[in-house]
């Protein structure tokens, strides 16, 4: 769908085109307040001295890589990105950039988990416990997951 345009008038529109982006994959900037962190996260252990050591590159850079949320009745369902939403919580931030995802709750796991695995960072543990929780808790088999 294309951009939504948003008239000033006639001849001022010409000169100055103002467009709003829709949310369907675009990129939106959401206050922090309104995400909740993901019940489901695959990372159990995040160090102290890394969420400061990131908080500290995002008050420098600001967030590059956009969080992936759901959104839920009363905000945002955080999906992949707790370390950047810790850390720009840290950094004193009131919005950050997320992508919004239209998907059912098992793959909200998935996503998270699948981030983290081609990024490499879970330990073993993180990754069994996991994996586990996709077959217990959703019924996935060995050969969906």
């Amino acid at each position: 769908m294309p951009p939504r345009k948003r008239g000033l008038g006639r001849g001022l529109e010409a000169l100055i085109p103002i467009e709003e982006e829709e949310a369907a994959g675009g990129i939106l900037e959401v206050a922090l307040t309104a995400i909740r962190p993901n019940p489901h996260q695959p990372r159990v252990s995040i160090r102290d001295q890394d969420l400061v050591e990131l908080a500290a590159s995002i008050q420098a850079h600001g967030v590059i890589q956009p969080l992936i949320v759901a959104r839920e009745e009363d905000g945002y369902q955080l999906i992949a990105g707790e370390r950047r939403w810790r850390a720009a919580r840290l950094a004193g931030l009131p919005t950050v950039p997320v992508i919004v995802k239209d998907v059912a709750p098992h793959q909200m796991l998935e996503l998270a988990l699948v981030e983290n695995l081609q990024r490499e960072d879970l330990n073993p543990l993180e990754e069994a416990a996991a994996y586990r929780q996709l077959i217990e808790e959703f019924g996935l088999t060995h050969e969906e997951i």
